[in-house]
């Protein structure tokens, strides 16, 4: 009998036609949901203008989405881990696509908000099976990297809303940007087709054949056997209740300290995607340039990712990510300051490197801190509880906007979080993360106490 760690035949693979297939599908969703989440920041002065609304109920409106991903990001990636990614990515596709379009038929502020938020939950709930999905697959030395490749679709989405926005909105209104969006729900037959499911999952299902099928395609040199026995480590194998191994084996100080840091992260995410292009327009600039502003973020974000990834393969991935929310702190608090036009670019430009270009990154972490078998949640609960803190950003800036106030206060509202992001990221204890258990038995070295298997009489 053939025992198969699948597991390691991740890790050990070198890129092949399979994990770029998946790459392809993962990127290709986060591009439309990339366009879901900014196509409200480009539409948002139109819409409060149209809807006759003011700037504190508009953030209540941006918001709605918002409360619908924090749900999204913490049931759907927790369903993912009992029903499987690959159903759970299906039905993320076809909420946030519907019901975007949908927002597209509203004719009132209340009407919209709703729509919106279940919009919002198919939006939130996307976004950590992808990252688990990503995780699973890539080949360990370049895992960050593809995962960051990944979620850098996300600025994709953002810049083809704000390239499509211009357009679309002063010849058809702002309504044509929310109706685009229902395209996507036409490839989920093509996706449930091809996309592989989480290996963890065939294995608890039984389902030795697709294992089988995904084996030879991660590593093209395996030939199957009717005696292949797969399996992952205990710590790797599914149960009814994966929220709690969030807080086991010494991991659960560090699971609060990635809330917080993604709480803080995507605050400062959210209040520059909801609020950038007006806070522009105040400092007087058209809308054409404000939105301009808003490619150079989403440009800034996709070189942050992917540079981010590449330095966190090479260097201390927890490091790296201190270092991106310092620079976050400095760059945004200058742009409330007078300066040239082309370096007022350059520092958008690295706005958007060091918070959403950070978030990908710092999503890429938690994804290599958990067990396989809990990786959705893992994510799923950071982003959902994170989420709160994109729920509070429109609201707040939204309110300060309205309190007409200096424009570098504004932005320095948006500094202060990366400063707490950084301070939370230097306590994860990386030690206690998977990924340091998987090199450290690999490497043959001792396991921190609480990880050391117990031995098989103390278990009866």
């Amino acid at each position: 009998m053939r025992q198969i760690d699948v597991h390691r035949l991740s890790d050990e693979s070198r890129f092949n036609s399979f994990h770029g297939l998946v790459l392809f599908w993962c990127a290709l969703i986060i591009v439309f949901d990339g366009y879901d989440l900014a196509v409200m920041g480009i539409a948002l002065p139109s819409i409060m203008k149209d809807m006759n609304v003011d700037p504190t109920s508009a953030g209540f409106m941006v918001s709605a989405a918002l409360f619908g991903m924090m749900f999204g990001a913490i049931t759907l990636g927790t369903l993912a881990d009992r029903i499987g990614r690959r159903r759970t990515i299906a039905i993320c596709i076809a909420l946030f696509s519907v019901f975007t379009a949908a927002a597209g038929l509203a004719k009132d502020p209340i009407t919209f908000s709703v729509v919106r938020f279940l919009a919002g939950l198919g939006i939130g709930g996307v976004m950590p099976n992808v990252i688990a999905h990503m995780t699973e697959f890539a080949p360990r030395k370049i895992r960050s990297i593809m995962v960051t490749l990944m979620f850098s679709g996300y600025s994709v989405g953002s810049i083809l809303a704000a390239l499509l926005g211009k357009g679309l909105i002063e010849t058809y209104g702002w309504q044509s940007v929310f109706l685009a969006a229902g395209a996507p729900v036409l490839l989920i037959p093509i996706i449930l087709k091809s996309m592989p499911e989480s290996m963890p999952y065939l294995l608890a299902k039984g389902r030795t054949s697709e294992l089988k099928g995904i084996a030879s395609r991660l590593d093209p040199s395996y030939i199957p056997r009717t005696d292949d026995q797969f399996m992952v480590p205990a710590a790797d194998k599914i149960d009814s209740a994966p929220i709690r191994h969030l807080f086991t084996e010494g991991r659960g100080f560090s699971t609060i300290m990635f809330w917080i840091a993604t709480f803080m992260c995507l605050f400062m995410v959210y209040a520059l995607s909801s609020w950038l292009t007006r806070l522009m327009i105040t400092a007087g600039y058209s809308l054409g340039s404000a939105l301009s502003f808003v490619l150079a973020l989403n440009a800034g974000a996709i070189a942050g990712a992917i540079g981010g990834g590449l330095l966190a393969d090479r260097f201390h991935i927890k490091y790296v990510l201190i270092c991106m929310y310092a620079v976050a702190a400095v760059s945004i608090a200058l742009l409330g300051y007078r300066m040239s036009t082309e370096l007022l670019y350059v520092f958008v430009a690295l706005t958007g490197a060091c918070t959403i270009g950070t978030q990908i990154v710092s999503s890429a972490y938690i994804g290599q801190f958990y067990p396989m078998s809990v990786k959705s949640t893992g994510i799923g609960w950071a982003l959902g509880v994170g989420r709160s803190g994109a729920i509070l950003a429109p609201i707040i800036i939204g309110s300060l906007v309205a309190m007409q106030l200096p424009l570098e206060k504004n932005f320095l509202a948006i500094a202060v979080p990366a400063v707490i992001a950084a301070v939370a990221m230097m306590l994860v204890n990386h030690s206690r993360s998977a990924s340091a258990q998987h090199e450290a038995a690999a490497r043959g070295d001792a396991l921190p106490e609480p990880l050391q298997p117990r031995p098989a009489s103390a278990r009866h």
